[in-house]
């Protein structure tokens, strides 16, 4: 069974299809999703779906491009929504230099609030990064420094450099479509890098569908064609890379249970 470790069920593209989007992901193998939220307005919807089905589950975070409009977030907040028995995640968070929709410092400022919650509740922070790795290494480094938290860097886009960062810290990582995509070959030789029982898979639906589905809203079931393509990458069977990112989560995100 596959697990796709970072979707937004909520977004447009699924929402308004959610049964058959769902359907769709567990005909094609894929046992649990994990649901993430990226402002505050969604957590309720976010942590509603997660309770009405046993194999999606939730996070509770601001995305980086939220910061400015989510000053009054702070990690009290958010480990008072994660002690929901369905969230078992924080984030997702981060820096997103790139489109600056936020200010820098508070981007910053948020993320480590959301640290700080993950370290306090025990549940993994899920890592936004982009055009922002050296900040973003320096704050995951600073707050290891201040007590020991869980992690994964989630659509993992970045050099090999902060690759070894983040595993150095004892942080997951996280391959999307994008990996299948012709212009990756930079991030295919860091694929193979990951060691096994660091990776994980996602969709980061309803973005960044995989060949063959370039064009096309990414949904949960495409889970399986990344897997494919990195079982392929790292010269194993799909069967096995898709148990060893399945444990990879389960052991990340020890919330969750695979039962539901």
């Amino acid at each position: 069974m596959f697990v796709d470790s970072h979707c937004h069920l909520n977004y447009k593209g699924l929402v308004e299809q959610e049964r058959d989007v769902l359907e769709r992901a567990r005909a094609a193998g894929v046992g649990a999703m994990l649901n993430i939220s990226t402002r505050e307005s969604e957590w309720d919807a976010v942590i509603s779906l997660a309770e009405r089905e046993q194999d999606v589950w939730a996070s509770v975070g601001i995305h980086p491009h939220e910061a400015d409009q989510h000053s009054g977030v702070t990690a009290e907040k958010l480990i008072e929504m994660a002690k929901n028995p369905r969230v078992i995640g924080i984030g997702e968070t981060g820096l997103d230099y790139y489109y600056d929709y936020s200010d820098r410092d508070r981007q910053k400022a948020c993320f480590r609030q959301h640290i700080i919650a993950a370290r306090t509740t025990g549940l993994p922070v899920i890592v936004h990064t982009r055009d922002a790795e050296e900040d973003t290494a320096q704050i995951l480094r600073e707050e290891m420094e201040q007590g020991a938290y869980t992690g994964v860097i989630h659509c993992f886009t970045a050099s090999a450099d902060f690759a070894r960062i983040a595993l150095d810290l004892g942080l997951y990582i996280s391959l999307s479509g994008i990996v299948t995509f012709k212009n990756a070959r930079d991030l295919q030789a860091i694929a193979t890098t990951i060691p096994e029982d660091r990776l994980l898979i996602e969709t980061d639906s309803p973005f960044l569908a995989p060949v063959p589905h370039r064009g096309k809203s990414c949904e949960p079931a495409f889970v399986a064609d990344t897997a494919r393509f990195v079982a392929d990458l790292k010269n194993v069977s799909v069967e096995q890379l898709a148990k060893q990112s399945s444990d990879n989560f389960y052991r990340l995100f020890g919330k969750a249970r695979r039962d539901g």
